[in-house]
């Protein structure tokens, strides 16, 4: 019995060093990534879990996805992207304009609020500008059934926010007056339409709506954007195969040379930049858009939505004789998130009531 009594109490011993070596020998092999990485101290601390050797930034850069990690020579994955934006970051103006620098010598500006309301046909809570000259009954059309429908926690995104215009830029601060050095188009996303695309994601999968930010770069040179981010859109469908909803995010411009006009609401004691949504006619079917209906139908339950919701919210819808790539789905827009006169916190906030209305329409008819 003294025997096997030792003979236990050495493997047990074996067995604890061969686990204590193996610990040693993963903190080893993980360590030089954790302080390569943009994150070293999440990192590092990972590194000392006894895992399978895989991890993920959780700081909003793009994580290692499973279909990422799957050998040379396999099929491939769909790409399952959650809680893919990171939690709002401090912004930098470096490479942008600073209302509050040094502008002695510069001509100054005046920047005009306006709410833009009723103007146009009166559609249930909300308002539509046509400009076909054409009737409609926009009421019947707000009321048909979306011919998509979306699933709360897809394992794979079913909505898609892109940009055509991605340096399309907003004022760095909420003030009354601008430099003539403001000029309102950037790479730096803390500032540009990509910010507020991050915001809509952000809210949109915490909803549990699976949704994908492409940041793809359109308008390094302005002709021809628009056919290089649909290229864009239709690889990232071909990835997907699950997108349903495609929204190309924008913002206006309104205002003369020597004033800008800034839309703005308020909800909530809190003042927000209107949207405008446009929605494209193809009704002599002269431009291949035979979903031009669908779409209409999709963007005013978008615009009515908005306005029970956040009264305010929307200036009246743009319906026109246009595509831009609405072509794309029944689900695809076009929607302007303030104008340049708009300050970064204004849009960043209607970006958040705007997932909340997208997330609306597409839980009550999904």
């Amino acid at each position: 019995m003294k025997a096997k009594g030792k003979a236990l109490k050495i493997l047990k011993t074996t067995f604890a060093s061969a686990l204590l070596l193996a610990a040693v020998a993963s903190v080893a092999h993980r360590l030089p990534e954790c302080f390569s990485s943009h994150d070293p101290a999440a990192l590092a601390a990972a590194a000392f879990m006894l895992t399978d050797g895989k991890y993920r930034l959780t700081t909003g850069e793009e994580a290692t996805t499973e279909a990422e990690q799957q050998p040379t020579g396999s099929q491939p994955q769909t790409r399952t992207i959650k809680e893919y934006t990171a939690k709002p970051k401090p912004k930098s103006k470096i490479g942008y304009y600073d209302t509050f620098a040094n502008h002695e010598g510069e001509e100054k500006y005046d920047i005009i609020s306006k709410t833009v309301g009723a103007d146009g046909t009166a559609v249930d809570s909300c308002y539509v500008k046509n400009k076909t000259g054409l009737d409609f009954d926009f009421e019947e059309i707000l009321n048909r059934p979306l011919t998509f429908a979306t699933e709360k926690n897809s394992g794979s995104p079913e909505v898609l926010i892109y940009h055509t215009h991605t340096g399309e830029a907003y004022l760095d601060e909420s003030v009354d007056y601008y430099y003539e050095s403001y000029y309102s188009r950037t790479q730096n996303e803390d500032y540009n339409v990509v910010a507020v695309g991050e915001v809509i994601t952000r809210e949109l999968n915490q909803r549990g709506i699976n949704t994908y930010h492409e940041k793809a770069v359109h308008d390094s040179t302005y002709n021809g954007s628009y056919d290089r981010s649909t290229q864009t859109v239709e690889a990232d469908m071909k990835e997907f195969g699950s997108v349903k909803v495609v929204l190309d995010i924008h913002r206006d411009a309104i205002g003369s040379d020597a004033a800008k006009v800034k839309p703005v609401f308020e909800y909530n004691g809190q003042q927000g930049a209107q949207i405008m949504i446009l929605s494209g006619c193809d009704y002599y079917g002269e431009m291949d858009f035979d979903n031009w209906q669908n779409n209409l139908s999709f963007a005013l339950k978008l615009q009515n939505t908005a306005e029970k919701l956040y009264p305010g919210m929307t200036r009246p819808m743009s319906f026109d004789f246009f595509v831009y790539n609405e072509l794309i789905c029944d689900g695809s827009l076009l929607i302007e998130v303030g104008s340049d006169a708009n300050s970064i916190e204004e849009v960043e906030y209607t970006a958040g009531l705007l997932a909340d209305v997208i997330a609306n329409v597409l839980t009550d008819n999904g």
